[in-house]
């Protein structure tokens, strides 16, 4: 069984909760979710807070025909093609990612950012990006800083910066504040689901490529 030890902040997990934060984001911690139970825990216990708040809250009456329209709407919609993937729970890619990424790593277009390391950034709405990581076993990331968020979820393998080492199902929330080198840990590749909300503080050679790698 996995242990992880590098969590959801009360922040994050309200806005998960609310619905306030972007797709990216959502992504992101509905996967660290599938894997932790204790973030799985908060995150149910402020549903179950918003629900009380909603059942105290004052009804407001609704236009004649409005569950009419609603379900008009509903049967306009495509029908989901149904799929059968049968993954287990420790299974690389946890039940959120996979129709982000077609349903498999192996769907996955890898692209190449350098020394080994590739990249595949997901489809998701414009406030944020999310990037898959793949990073050779030994391998140091650039030396970064942030102008935002940057949320970094291992899937396979691990890595280590100055706040820690961090192994599959473990979240590092990097901001403003911090700069970091994170290393692959020599033992396996390192595969990371990463989401930005702002451009990495790069230097040198790295900096020259951001343009292109979209980072």
């Amino acid at each position: 069984m996995t242990t992880i030890r590098h969590h959801l902040t009360d922040d994050l997990i309200m806005g998960y909760s609310a619905g306030t934060l972007p797709e990216a984001v959502n992504l992101i911690i509905a996967t660290h979710v599938s894997l932790c139970d204790d973030c799985r825990a908060a995150v149910e216990a402020h549903d179950a807070l918003g629900g009380a708040v909603l059942d105290a809250t004052e009804a407001e009456t609704l236009d004649d025909g409005c569950l009419d329209a609603t379900l008009a709407m509903i049967r306009a919609m495509d029908a989901p093609t149904p799929r059968d993937i049968a993954m287990p729970r420790d299974a690389i890619a946890p039940a959120p990612l996979l129709d982000y990424i077609g349903g498999s790593l192996e769907a996955v277009k890898w692209r190449p950012v350098g020394m080994g390391v590739k990249q595949a950034i997901l489809k998701t709405s414009p406030e944020a990006t999310a990037r898959l990581l793949y990073i050779p076993a030994g391998t140091a990331m650039p030396d970064h800083g942030h102008r935002g968020l940057e949320l970094t979820l291992v899937l396979q393998g691990a890595f280590q910066d100055d706040e820690g080492y961090f192994a599959r199902g473990d979240i590092e929330i990097a901001d403003a504040e911090l700069h970091h080198t994170p290393v692959a840990d020599i033992s396996q590749d390192c595969i990371c689901l990463a989401v930005t909300d702002a451009p990495l503080r790069l230097k040198g050679l790295a900096r020259l490529a951001q343009p292109f790698l979209n980072i």
